[in-house]
């Protein structure tokens, strides 16, 4: 009996290795894509940094069902974004040189910019993944929020922010959420229900306004959202 379950830990621990080496994978050739664009200067610096900041997250959530069950699962599957964290740290205290990743990735192409919304995005994936897995609702609502966009059209209370950016960003947060909600339920990870749904379009908004505010523009949305949304997701959930 004690080695059927150490083989089985053994092949848990395996596949999870395995899984978290093509999670990595994957989430490096998207960095690597967006640092070529950027390079080549396919697209302007802030739309870049959008097509990152979209992007990442969303489609690292998408690979958490190749991994196990297993205790230590969520800790392989955050080495990637951990990983990441270290990487804006070397890159944001200048202890490493990569002008294309700082091109992709910052507002105005400093690279001490890392050490700010960069680092802030990377550690919430980590959190969400390594401390609340895919069996919490507060986790999809945190990524999702965190990934969610920005427009045009200036509010009163801030002209940093923006009407149609702010109406944007509620409703691709929830619906990322429930698009996500549906896609854990598929893998039998979450329960779908009308309840979470609502709870989901009720952080988003929370998330909205607090992003919107101007206490957002001096911290970083990237820190005031996820903090939002783990707040309001905790009274809800």
């Amino acid at each position: 009996m004690a080695a059927a379950i150490s083989l089985e830990a053994g092949g848990s621990l395996a596949h999870d290795l395995g899984s978290a080496a093509v999670t990595a994978g994957v989430a490096l050739a998207l960095l690597k894509f967006f640092e070529e664009l950027a390079k080549r200067g396919v697209f302007q610096q802030k739309l870049s940094r959008k097509l990152v900041h979209i992007s990442v997250g969303l489609v690292f959530l998408l690979f958490w069902p190749l991994f196990s069950s297993g205790t230590y699962a969520p800790f392989f599957a955050a080495l990637a974004p951990g990983v990441n964290i270290i990487r804006m740290l070397l890159l944001g205290l200048g202890l490493m040189k990569n002008e294309a990743m700082v091109k992709s990735m910052s507002r105005s192409g400093d690279y001490r910019e890392l050490l700010k919304g960069p680092l802030y995005y990377a550690v919430t994936v980590t959190f969400a993944t390594s401390i609340l897995w895919r069996t919490s609702p507060i986790a999809i609502a945190l990524i999702c929020n965190l990934c969610a966009g920005d427009g045009k059209e200036k509010l009163p209370y801030n002209p940093n922010k923006s009407y149609a950016g702010s109406i944007a960003m509620a409703v691709a947060g929830f619906l990322a959420s429930v698009g996500y909600m549906h896609y854990f339920h598929i893998f039998g990870f979450i329960e779908e229900t009308w309840y979470m749904a609502l709870g989901f379009l009720m952080v988003s908004i929370a998330a909205t306004l607090v992003e919107s505010h101007p206490i957002s523009t001096e911290l970083d949305d990237n820190l005031t959202v996820p903090l939002t949304t783990f707040l309001v997701g905790s009274l809800i959930f």
